[in-house]
């Protein structure tokens, strides 16, 4: 993530700023959150030789996602609740297959283009999440646990 952040900033991104180890970046851009998605796919292909899939929320959709929040009586441990974010809307069809693979305990929200997932006995044996985490979706998605959903919202509002 540390050799990241100059690709980006010499592009022509402002505020780069990276969270943890996993993918995650908060950045300033005038252009459509598209554009910004298939740069920096570009970018990290050229300079590191990986061709990884980038979804881009801006810092309002973000905080949309937190404050929607549907499943906040239930979750209660933010590194068991999940938000994947997919890069259109899921099916109908997509979201039963989800919902039918949740256990009782577990509980799964599409709103829009994030599904919320609360894994109460946690994602390791979790078949809702394996649905999740695979490539099964149909669509790009990444995931993120409640704890780094925050703090990339907070991370966007001191940019």
């Amino acid at each position: 993530m540390q050799k990241l952040r100059p690709v980006l900033e010499d592009a022509g991104f402002d505020d780069v700023r990276t969270y943890l180890q996993s993918g995650n970046v908060v950045l300033s851009s005038k252009a459509a959150p598209v554009k910004v998605a298939r740069d920096c796919e570009r970018l990290i292909a050229d300079a590191f030789g990986l061709n990884i899939a980038v979804v881009v929320r801006t810092r309002a959709e973000l905080a949309g996602v937190v404050k929607r929040n549907p499943l906040a009586k239930v979750a209660e441990d933010p590194k068991r609740y999940q938000v994947s974010f997919l890069e259109r809307k899921p099916s109908a069809a997509l979201v039963r297959k989800l919902e039918e693979v949740a256990v009782a305990a577990e509980h799964v929200v599409a709103v829009g283009r994030e599904i919320y997932a609360w894994h109460p006995e946690g994602v390791a044996r979790s078949k809702l999440w394996a649905q999740l985490a695979g490539k099964g979706l149909g669509v790009t998605a990444t995931a993120r646990n409640w704890t780094t959903v925050t703090k990339l919202l907070e991370l966007a509002d001191s940019g």
